[in-house]
């Protein structure tokens, strides 16, 4: 997968072949992962063939959506200047709770469509536990991540 800017310099997802279903599924508020339908086992990025078994049989399988912080960043300048005003803003790495070898990058916000720096840097936790959100960002639906009420 490639990425593209938007107008305000903003970096966008380009899908490819095999990953364009994770986005069509996101665009409508599913979070899916892509299986091998011959050994079972989940795989992200999504690619043709399974690296376990070689199949070319996949399918998409539902997630709850739940997972933990597993590791983080707060980027500080300089950054690309679209970014440079947002921080400091956090990257971070959800491992899925239903499928915790795989770990997805995105934002921990305060609400699906808040800022990327709507969160204090201070309340970042390696182990967090959070909940994936949708948002829609210069055309494209991409998740993010919200803390889990205790």
């Amino acid at each position: 997968m490639s990425t593209a800017a938007t107008d305000d310099g903003l970096l966008l997802p380009v899908p490819d072949e095999d990953g364009a279903p994770f986005w069509e599924y996101a665009a409508r508020g599913e979070l899916r992962i892509q299986a091998c339908e011959d050994c079972g086992r989940l795989r992200f990025p999504p690619r043709p063939c399974c690296p376990h078994c070689h199949s070319f049989a996949s399918a998409w399988r539902p997630m709850s959506g739940r997972g933990r912080i597993w590791s983080y960043v707060v980027p500080h300048p300089p950054l690309l200047p679209a970014y440079a005003a947002m921080a400091p803003y956090n990257a971070i790495l959800v491992e899925l709770a239903d499928a915790p070898r795989i770990r997805l990058a995105g934002n921990l916000v305060a609400a699906p469509d808040a800022p990327l720096d709507s969160v204090d840097p201070a309340r970042l936790r390696i182990g967090a536990r959070v909940q994936v959100a949708f948002t829609e960002v210069g055309g494209v639906t991409v998740p993010r991540w919200l803390l889990e009420k205790a």
